[in-house]
């Protein structure tokens, strides 16, 4: 050997003669293990803003160590003699399915009433209704906007069993105030005009209005303030069963015909409304401005008498 070649072996310095491809398994050898990464990235991903569980600690503790095993020499025992646990990884934690834990403190549900959807309940119709609950029907009714500025609603008064019943138009002040139909002053006319055919209110007499709510104003009722109210009217007339009715007044005569004939055109015939004969006379209010019209009125009630004592048979007075 030379001697330049000698000091450089003393100085480390001299190439080293390598068996082919020996250096490259030494290589690899010396590159730290992937078992660790692999583990690592198997673990669950979690959110930064929740809270570690007992498997995340764990596993930051094996970060921790990582560096000093991957820092050492390739022939140091931690590398070349990998931990058991290592060389077999256990399966991968399945993810936390706490995503919902805030409802843990809630009591438990059965699954068949966690799905059941509550149903309401349909209102009676009214045609079912009997003389209670029709009036607390129509207490309670918001069907029309007639509810918004009403005192009380005006259901009737008088005998339910009655063989006359007298119909009026709608609630006027005095009426909405009170809750009875026909109070005041046109009030007091129509007992008189009743008393002259020897009958009374209360007695074989029962009074109900087309309409239950006062019109702001006293106004007529439009169209379909009278038809969401009618089923109410239709009812008590079912419930009353009259021999005879009286429409008193234009309005309340043309919204039981269904017809807009004037009230000079309906008067002296007999007409009909769910099946019950109807005469048709002047609204007392009205015969309280118009004195010359009170002799027409007594005739409507002669006929009005006629009628109901035909309708009555032998009983009829």
């Amino acid at each position: 050997m030379a001697l330049h070649e000698s000091a450089l072996e003393e100085l480390g310095l001299a190439p080293l003669w390598v068996r082919r491809g020996l250096g490259q398994a030494s290589a690899r050898a010396a590159q730290p293990a992937p078992v660790a990464r692999a583990q690592d990235d198997r673990r669950p991903v979690r959110h930064r803003d929740e809270a570690p569980f007992a498997e995340d600690v764990q596993a930051s503790a094996g970060d921790v160590a990582m560096p000093a095993q991957r820092s050492a020499p390739a022939d140091s025992p931690a590398v070349s003699a990998a931990p058991s646990d290592l060389s077999a990884p256990s399966a991968p934690s399945a993810p936390s399915d706490d995503d919902f834990a805030w409802f843990d403190d809630l009591p438990a549900q059965p699954l068949a009433e966690a799905r059941a959807v509550p149903v309401e309940r349909a209102e009676p119709s009214v045609d079912t209704l009997d003389w209670d609950a029709l009036s607390a029907r129509v207490a309670a009714c918001e069907r029309c906007r007639l509810c918004e500025k009403r005192t009380n609603t005006v259901f009737g008064v008088g005998d339910r069993n009655a063989d006359w019943m007298l119909i009026g138009e709608a609630p006027g002040e005095n009426e909405d105030r009170q809750g009875e139909p026909f109070v005041g002053q046109a009030g007091k006319l129509l007992d008189n005009m009743l008393r002259s055919v020897t009958l009374e209110r209360g007695t074989n007499v029962y009074i109900a209005n087309v309409i239950k709510c006062r019109p702001p104003g006293n106004r007529n009722p439009e169209p379909d303030e009278v038809a969401r109210c009618e089923p109410y009217l239709q009812r008590q007339v079912a419930l009353v069963k009259p021999k005879l009715i009286v429409a008193l007044g234009r309005f309340a005569a043309q919204s039981l015909l269904k017809t807009d004939a004037s009230i000079s055109s309906l008067r002296g015939r007999v007409h009909a409304y769910e099946g019950v004969p109807v005469i048709v006379t002047y609204h007392p209010a009205y015969l309280l401005r118009s004195l010359t019209d009170k002799a027409k009125a007594w005739a409507d009630l002669c006929l009005a008498r006629d009628t109901w004592r035909k309708a009555a048979g032998p009983s009829g007075n």
